[in-house]
């Protein structure tokens, strides 16, 4: 992905900094950030600055570890979502429910002729598709930029890299099809989350939804 114009960031992980916060240094060709590996180990909630910063870990190379282990394992929690974290990002954060908006949006403006409608709300559930496809994959959505190179380099479990890339560019055309296809991939994701813990909480949000599921599987 580096480019003439790319620049490296380069983490310095200290055990001990004194109790100060991260401080970055930059110049043309490098970002250079001290943290304290403490920082590291405190996982930034959904919705938070520090939310998004949590990809930037996931595949950065380890290039020196004097920790024995430990850096190694902060790294692996930053860029994981956990069950926890999955609830409260698609039930109580909504981006679960505001994607189905969203796609219901979309099939009721196509039912109705409303074309330009139809891919405006298609294009904006893009961000809440990638919020629940990722989380329900246990992994935290990578920056735009890098989406097609994550998945390619890192499959998803349950997605071909190639066969993702094109339903999403089918539902930023506002494709239909595209949109009741997703619908019904991350249906079945959800009953399979919901197997595994002792209280359902996705498939009741899609079921809250009622008859108007129909126009989503048809």
């Amino acid at each position: 992905m580096a480019t003439e114009r790319s620049d490296l960031d380069v983490f310095v992980v200290l055990t001990n900094n004194g109790g100060r916060g991260p401080e970055t240094s930059r110049s043309a060709t490098l970002d250079e950030t001290i943290v304290a590996i403490s920082d590291l180990e405190r996982v930034s909630p959904f919705g938070s600055e520090g939310w998004w910063y949590r990809w930037s870990f996931a595949w950065a190379p380890t290039l020196l570890d004097h920790t024995e282990g430990r850096l190694a394992s902060a790294l692996r929690r930053q860029a994981t979502v956990n069950a926890d974290e999955a609830e409260s990002i698609l039930v109580e954060h909504d981006r679960l429910d505001g994607w189905l908006n969203f796609a219901y949006r979309a099939l009721k403006n196509d039912r109705d002729g409303r074309t330009l409608e139809r891919r405006l709300d298609a294009a904006e559930s893009m961000p809440w598709l990638l919020d629940v496809i990722f989380t329900l994959e246990g992994r935290v959505h990578p920056y735009h930029k890098y989406l097609p190179w994550e998945l390619r380099r890192h499959p998803l479990t349950h997605w071909q890299a190639e066969e993702l890339l094109a339903l999403l560019t089918a539902t930023l055309d506002g494709d239909p099809s595209a949109i009741r296809a997703a619908f019904a991939r991350i249906e079945k994701a959800c009953a399979a989350f919901d197997s595994l813990i002792q209280v359902p909480v996705l498939t009741p949000v899609i079921e809250g939804w009622g008859d108007e599921l129909q126009l989503l599987r048809h």
